[in-house]
């Protein structure tokens, strides 16, 4: 069993809380029926990327067990069987729609949206994840597909602000973990993903810098929009900002300092730093919208 759990893989399920954006940048934090909607959602995305991680490690069985770390993951060390991985693949995919039926509207809506993810991955696990460029957009665009459920199932508007920023922030974070790869590849003379030779460090770090500035400049834009001002009835948005480019900031000295920049889910789950920003930034935005009116 604990096998099995490590290759759905849960504690990746954090990221699955963007499909929260909606609501909280929508000001329905207070709404049950739309924190209820959003945390059925995340359920239902939780388990269709678990069968996707599970068919991830099935295709990529090969090379993990030539990683120095991959190489100890259930169906590379042969912890589970490849049957196994097959049918629990199945059923977190089955699994995942039915968690849909909790749903108390739009459900096909929603429903689509997940299933289109489960097959763009699953050529992305295929085939495009090859392509260098191509498999950063694609797991970028991943999470934008995971907003766009979120604001389907609560019923709640997405500005085009968050829509992008939310596109060049996983971004951001997908080329700074390509950086990890491409430190390792530098170590070894051994590319940990057949793309990696397509990239290198002069390439990523610009890359990462572009998508840093666009998305600090994209948030910056969603604070100051008329749209955004009417909403929340003020202008004091704009402040939280900072917290926004510290929090860049550090991920950047994460990358380029200490070059632990993997697994952003455990750089978020580790690094304190980068949780009081989290923290702050969060508490900040809620006292604007609810209290400094």
């Amino acid at each position: 069993m604990k096998n099995l759990l490590r290759l759905i893989r849960p504690h990746q399920w954090i990221k699955n809380l963007v499909v929260l954006l909606p609501v909280f940048f929508g000001g329905a934090l207070l709404r049950p029926e739309a924190l209820f909607s959003g945390l059925v959602t995340i359920l239902s995305f939780s388990l269709v990327a678990s069968s996707i991680y599970c068919l991830n490690d099935i295709i990529d069985v090969d090379d993990d067990r030539r990683h120095p770390v991959k190489r100890n993951r259930p169906l590379a060390s042969g912890a589970v069987s490849m049957a196994q991985g097959y049918m629990l693949m199945a059923l977190m995919a089955v699994l995942s729609m039915c968690t849909l039926l909790l749903l108390p509207g739009n459900r096909m809506e929603t429903a689509g949206i997940i299933a289109f993810y489960w097959v763009l991955n699953v050529f992305y696990c295929l085939k495009l994840k090859q392509y260098a460029i191509i498999d950063v957009c694609i797991v970028a665009f991943g999470f934008v597909l995971r907003i766009l459920a979120g604001g389907i199932a609560t019923s709640i508007s997405l500005s085009k602000w968050i829509v992008l920023m939310t596109f060049l922030l996983m971004l951001f974070l997908s080329f700074a973990k390509r950086r990890d790869d491409v430190l390792r590849m530098n170590e070894t003379g051994e590319a940990p993903r057949k793309n990696t030779s397509r990239y290198n460090l002069t390439f990523i770090n610009q890359a990462i810098t572009i998508t840093a500035s666009v998305t600090l400049v994209c948030y910056i834009m969603y604070t100051v929009s008329p749209a955004v001002i009417a909403n929340f009835h003020t202008e004091n948005l704009y402040l939280t900002s900072v917290f926004v480019l510290v929090g860049l900031l550090r991920y950047i000295q994460i990358a380029v300092v200490d070059k632990k920049s993997g697994d952003p889910t455990k750089v978020i789950l580790h690094d304190r730093f980068t949780q009081l920003i989290v923290l702050a930034f969060g508490l900040a935005f809620l006292f604007i919208i609810y209290v400094l009116k």
